[in-house]
């Protein structure tokens, strides 16, 4: 089993998450976190870091997000890991619990200084 980062995380991108990764297995979007499931080793530490609720057990993806499962596989495969706790987004707050953030997922891949 795998952990999932789901619809939440999208425009808000907290970070607390990757840092107490043990296999390295988040990947940075623009705007969105994904989680390597060939990596995950269900070691459980990320879910309780997240302080928005964005990351679920495979088995316990909220109903109607069961996409962001896959959809974490392919974006894992075409983003940087992070490793490392970033500042969350300027306006992370204010798009916190919104929901159907889907649409506002941005797919390239952030530039590095």
């Amino acid at each position: 089993m795998t952990f999932v980062v789901t619809d939440n995380c999208i425009k808000c991108k907290y970070t607390d998450c990757v840092e107490v990764c043990p296999v390295d297995a988040f990947h940075e979007g623009p705007n969105f976190l994904a989680i390597n499931p060939d990596e995950c080793i269900d070691c459980t530490l990320c879910e309780p870091e997240c302080p928005i609720n964005a990351i679920y057990p495979e088995d316990d993806v909220p109903a109607g997000q069961e996409h962001f499962t896959a959809l974490n596989k392919e974006l894992a495969k075409e983003w940087p890991v992070i490793t490392v706790r970033k500042d969350a987004l300027p306006d992370a707050k204010e798009w916190e619990g919104k929901p159907d953030k889907l649409k506002l997922l941005e797919r390239e891949k952030p530039h590095t200084p």
